[in-house]
């Protein structure tokens, strides 16, 4: 029962404080493509602001990581880069960038097994923005607009956007062990070791629900995968060719036996001899998935199984833990121009029992006289929505008894580099496996043109916009209701984060100042000259060019640095590879604003193509179906949002001359000091919050005592303590008789 609440939680304000305060206001709504129904935005970051920083502490919405990212895993393998924050910024022409760079890394790691420090060494700096902890949702339109890094035609990066449950933290490995990618809640005893929050729990420690199993689970929006495949790849339907995009939701647990084999299709019918005798056996695979335009069910990857650790792993799993993972998707064909324009990608996301999950891509349709319809993708021109995927909860519950996710998650964009993705599958018996580009021996290990193309020092991945949006009425969609926040009443984290801190968190030595695992964002404190250092007004600002191009990274830290770094670590990931089957503005002018144009959807319905001649709703041998696509193009609104300098913007903060000492005697030192509503060291981020109070605020809020540990009695524990009571009265009644005697003889 809710004794008190305290004024802080009473006065928050009711709007949603996750929102761009750029985004213009037609984009406030949206219309579901699988639904017809309106959804509202809930949050938006149109990265408009140039200069932002993204460190730990620097920003309300998101962190830049600064560690490794060891992509353990039971068959090895391992990431070839290290997460560096300040590769992670936002441009003049309303971008945020995250670049690969080729700038090695040293740090001295302890092997608790060898016992002694051992020194590490990456090669690749690269970045990954999270908003873990900070902002989640569970369920609605997820909305990114995407410029994939690199060349097409060479492999190698692994550019990614994607949504974990806020359970897991990426790259954390002691976080997601027996965690990623569960989305199972039924007691099963066989599967309970495996699930670490097991529906078999009486008791579920640190603020878990009781009887609720729980987990991280992984939707992917895109993966890349680039290369060249000289044609198309085998047993893709329709015909698929490198450059691709993995469309995907990774779940646990997985298919245990008869599973598809890698480079195949799944095998649905079996085939018999002229005598009757079994050719082949079925596989085991999800039922009902839908798949259209230049789309197939990716039959390089169909999930990854995460046995018994070894030795050099950082986290333990002992045989009983092990476990199946599936991935669940498809590959989605990209082209040229998906690596030179912003090209949008959509999520649909009804959570939980009966749910579903939809991928939505931009094409353009060509219809010739036959009225064959082709689509055409990546030339940028595209305007109609495309159903690429759809995986129904259906299909989950009657296989494997798992649900679409139904976790609190978070927003992940980064590039990884690693040599179990889109890198040479074999090498010849003369090549020197290394992964250093400086050194010669080592250029057989990448694929030709890859170190050519990142010392050029411009390859990044840039993100124009990510919105969310979700529906007031839990009646207008199906599964269940949408939510805003990390933790949530009926899915909470947050205490469990708290009571297994050292999971989340870079141990010592490798930053000895991390009290949690994230810092508090700082408000004001950078160093600065102007106003406009701080988001403020200011004459010193020059024009924002609309030629202005990306500059070669240039590292503001020694190449050679040695870090300190205990505790890395990343989900464990099957191998796939389809082998196996400088300008500025004139400064003396005035601050003008750069226009862009953007396309959106604006309140518009796709309705079925009557007039389909493919044949595309046939049902596949694979037991794929294609469902038909709309033949209008959806209206698409010329949205005119503006670029602004700082000086042009409504001032964020100012720079102050920063006091010391105990009378605040002025130090000399220039610094920001924001205004209300803004945020970071220079006052360049929105201060953005959650509308209500997650559960760990409402539990202390109701109960200031609810911290104290509390004792979990089961009926064995009563049995015992019992029997331990009786024998213990026993022994008294005994001992009092005894004594008794004595004193009589």
């Amino acid at each position: 029962m809710r004794l008190y609440l305290p004024l802080s939680l009473l006065l928050r304000p009711i709007q949603c404080a996750w929102i761009d305060e750029d985004t213009p206001k037609s984009l406030h709504k949206t219309t579901s493509l699988v639904d017809g129904t309106e959804y509202e935005l809930v949050m938006s970051d149109e990265f408009n602001v140039p200069n932002r920083t993204f460190t730990d502490g620097h920003d309300p919405t998101w962190t830049a990581l600064d560690k490794s990212d060891d992509d353990y895993s039971a068959s090895g393998g391992g990431s070839l880069h290290f997460y560096n924050s300040t590769t992670v910024t936002t441009t003049p022409d309303g971008m945020l960038t995250i670049q690969t760079i080729i700038d090695p890394t040293e740090w001295t790691h302890y092997d608790p097994i060898q016992k002694e420090y051992v020194t590490k060494k990456q090669y690749f700096k690269s970045g990954m923005l999270q908003s873990w902890d900070k902002f989640c949702f569970t369920g609605g339109i997820f909305e990114v607009d995407v410029i994939l890094p690199g060349e097409p035609d060479i492999g190698g990066l692994w550019p990614a956007v994607w949504l974990l449950g806020n359970l897991g933290r990426a790259t954390y490995e002691a976080s997601t062990n027996n965690i990623w990618p569960w989305s199972y809640d039924k007691c099963d005893r066989k599967k309970q070791e495996s699930q670490e929050i097991s529906a078999c729990n009486e008791a579920n420690h640190f603020g878990m629900n009781k009887r609720q199993g729980r987990g991280a689970t992984e939707i992917d929006i895109l993966e890349l995968m680039g290369g060249n495949s000289n044609g198309p790849l085998p047993a893709t339907s329709p015909p698929i060719s490198l450059p691709y995009a993995d469309l995907t939701l990774q779940v646990a647990p997985g298919i245990p036996n008869n599973r598809p084999q890698s480079g195949s299709q799944p095998v649905r019918v079996i085939d018999h001899t002229h005598s009757g005798y079994a050719t082949s056996v079925a596989q085991v695979w999800y039922d009902n998935l839908t798949v259209a335009g230049n789309t197939s069910l990716n039959p390089f990857f169909y999930g990854t199984y995460l046995g018994e650790t070894k030795k050099n792993e950082p986290v333990t799993r002992n045989k009983n833990q092990a476990f199946q993972a599936d991935a669940v998707g498809a590959m989605k064909q990209l082209g040229p121009e998906h690596f030179k324009t912003p090209h949008t990608f959509r999520l649909e996301w009804q959570p939980g029992r009966g749910g579903r999950l939809d991928w939505f891509t931009k094409s353009h349709k060509i219809v010739d006289e036959n009225g064959t319809i082709t689509h055409v993708e990546g030339d940028g021109m595209g305007k109609d929505w495309e159903h690429s995927l759809h995986i129904p909860d259906s299909a989950l519950e009657n296989l494997m008894g798992s649900k679409i996710p139904e976790e609190p998650s978070y927003i992940i964009l980064n590039t990884a580099i690693s040599s179990t993705w889109a890198f040479p599958y074999s090498l010849p018996d003369w090549c020197t496996k290394c992964y250093d580009c400086d050194d010669p021996k080592c250029q057989c290990s990448f694929n030709p043109g890859f170190c050519a193309m990142l010392k050029t020092g411009k390859v990044t991945m840039k993100i124009d916009s990510v919105r969310v949006y979700q529906s007031k009425d839990n009646d207008a969609h199906s599964g269940q209701p949408h939510r805003v926040g990390c933790d949530p009443v009926e899915f909470p984290t947050r205490e469990y984060i708290k009571g297994y801190e050292y999971r989340y968190m870079r141990n010592p030595p490798f930053v000895y100042d991390d009290l949690h695992p994230l810092r508090e964002v700082q408000h004001g404190g950078g160093d600065c000259t102007t106003d406009a250092d701080c988001g403020g007004g200011g004459v010193e600002q020059t024009d924002v060019d609309k030629k202005w191009t990306q500059k070669a990274f240039k590292s503001p830290v020694d190449p050679n640095d040695v870090l300190d770094l205990d505790s890395p670590g990343s989900n464990a990931r099957e191998s796939q590879h389809p082998s196996l089957a400088d300008s500025g503005g004139d400064d003396t002018a005035k601050a003008q604003s750069k226009r862009r144009t953007k396309r959106r959807l604006n309140n518009v319905e796709a309705q079925p193509d009557s007039d389909d001649k493919s044949g595309s709703s046939k049902k596949s041998d694979v037991h794929l179906q294609k469902p038909q696509v709309s033949s209008e193009s959806l209206k698409d609104q010329e949205e005119d949002t503006t670029v602004l300098t700082n000086s042009e913007r409504k001032p964020k903060g100012t720079c102050v001359a920063s006091s010391a000492g105990l009378f605040g005697a002025s130090s000399g030192k220039m610094q920001c000091k924001c205004n209300q509503g803004y945020t970071g060291p220079h006052c360049l981020s929105i201060d953005k919050h959650d509308d209500a109070p997650g559960a760990y605020e409402l539990k202390k809020a109701t109960n200031p005592f609810n911290d104290m540990p509390s004792l979990y009695v089961s009926r064995q524990h009563i049995t015992i303590g019992g029997f331990m009571l009786c024998s213990f009265l026993v022994f008294l009644v005994t001992a009092k008789i005894k004594r008794g005697g004595d004193k009589e003889r």
